[in-house]
């Protein structure tokens, strides 16, 4: 039996250094699994795959904590006890915030490091990559990009004075990986619009941008029909998906690891696109869409009935 539990965003408790508990969360239930999501549909559409794959294939209970309002909530919840699972964790956002680490642009070495990292500091299990990664990524419409021939970053270059890049107001400004960093590695554009990240994609897709800064899954991409482009020069960190578990899960249900183990690189950029749209924008459940999913590709042949 599935259980929700809303978290106020407010949980400004979660960052003192007392330990708190997650609000409204009394302790761990016996063969109860409690997963934490973000806010977003991303998230939440992933950690119901895991509620509904745990509870199909073991005796197992879940619990859904939602609106968690950042990975530091995340990472706060496993470490006081109060999260046995968290179903979207990027690695490029873990290195800088729960490891404190300097950004790495490689991602087989940033995957191996928050691995060992998590494991060793935190005694938790940072599972394969679901397939895709959630990054700063640089957008064209298709009809732009099949017009010049465009598939990375680079293919750019010839035109980039002559466009206009619609950016995040966060990103602009950011030492390292931000606007001034990417023109080292690649190239300045014509024209630079700092502007709401919700606003980039209609703006590329009406023409009053020609460019725009993405996330590489969000399903607005799908909606206003627009080509993520190759990161030719690996500029930007990157940001793999994965679910963490805590250990001591683990070693008492040991399923569990099968369970995400089956998901391991399942669900690439474009798929991800497409469950967050039908989520965001045509306003489909996530748990539904997670199940439809899980069915179509045939995640229930073959299993054991639980408590789904």
């Amino acid at each position: 039996m599935k259980k929700k539990l809303m978290n106020i965003f407010a949980a400004f408790a979660l960052l003192t250094a007392s330990g708190c508990a997650l609000p409204g969360l009394s302790g761990p239930s016996e063969q109860t699994v409690r997963i934490g999501t973000l806010g977003t549909a991303e998230s939440e559409i992933l950690g119901e795959m895991l509620s509904i794959m745990i509870e199909r294939n073991t005796e197992l209970n879940t619990e859904m904590v939602t609106q968690l309002g950042s990975s530091i909530l995340q990472h706060q919840g496993m470490t006081t006890d109060d999260l046995d699972i968290t179903s979207t964790r990027y690695t490029g956002t873990d290195l800088s915030g729960a490891l404190g680490m300097d950004p790495i642009t490689d991602p087989d070495k940033a995957m191996d490091i928050v691995q060992t990292e998590f494991d060793e500091r935190f005694n938790q299990t940072w599972a394969e990559s679901y397939g895709f990664e959630n990054s700063y990524s640089v957008a064209v419409t298709q009809e732009f990009a099949e017009e010049n021939d465009i598939e990375t970053v680079s293919d750019l270059e010839p035109y980039a004075e002559d466009l206009r890049f619609g950016v995040d107001n966060a990103w602009v400004n950011r030492e390292g990986d931000g606007y001034d960093g990417f023109t080292e590695t690649y190239f300045p554009f014509g024209e630079v619009f700092p502007m709401s990240v919700g606003l980039v994609y209609q703006a590329a897709a009406s023409g009053h941008m020609d460019v725009v800064l993405a996330y590489s899954s969000d399903g607005r991409i799908k909606e206003f029909d627009l080509k993520v482009l190759e990161d030719d020069r690996q500029f930007f960190p990157p940001y793999d998906t994965s679910p963490v578990i805590q250990n001591e899960v683990l070693k008492q249900y040991p399923e569990i690891q099968e369970i995400t183990n089956k998901l391991a690189g399942e669900i690439p950029t474009e798929k991800m696109q497409e469950l967050n749209y039908l989520v965001d924008v045509k306003l489909q459940n996530p748990e539904q869409v997670a199940r439809d999913f899980l069915e179509e590709n045939n995640y229930f042949e073959g299993s054991e009935g639980g408590n789904g």
